[in-house]
């Protein structure tokens, strides 16, 4: 079984920064790509930002320049560093990592329970 575990939301004025970390754990053949998603009340959910295990990253337009994906392979940890924050960011963040459990074993998405990030103005 494998565990998607987030941690640093919370509350920030308009202008701050947060970091968020995401760690997989359990059984893990190999990490294709982890990605922060958000969504906020009333709207879907979106993509934030992609890491691959190749490092390519890929960002919404909405956060390029202020958001910064990055990844511990070692660790099996993705962290989202948020700069320049603003109120529309205000959002519960989830975390995604498309693996593969075991060799042989097909690609598969799991998710984590989620962390809120509150902007206010």
């Amino acid at each position: 079984q494998v565990q998607l575990v987030e941690s640093g939301g919370g509350l920030v004025q308009a202008g701050g920064s947060l970091r968020l970390s995401c760690t997989a754990s359990g059984s893990i053949f190999s990490i294709y790509a982890m990605t922060w998603y958000r969504q906020a009340p009333g709207n879907q959910r979106e993509l934030v930002a992609r890491v691959t295990s190749g490092g390519t990253t890929n960002y919404a337009d909405s956060v390029k320049g202020r958001f910064t994906i990055s990844r511990d392979t070692a660790k099996n940890t993705v962290y989202l560093q948020m700069n320049s924050l603003k109120p529309e960011d205000t959002a519960v963040y989830y975390c995604n990592a498309g693996l593969v459990g075991t060799a042989g074993s097909r690609l598969r998405d799991y998710w984590g329970q989620g962390t809120q990030v509150t902007v206010s103005s």
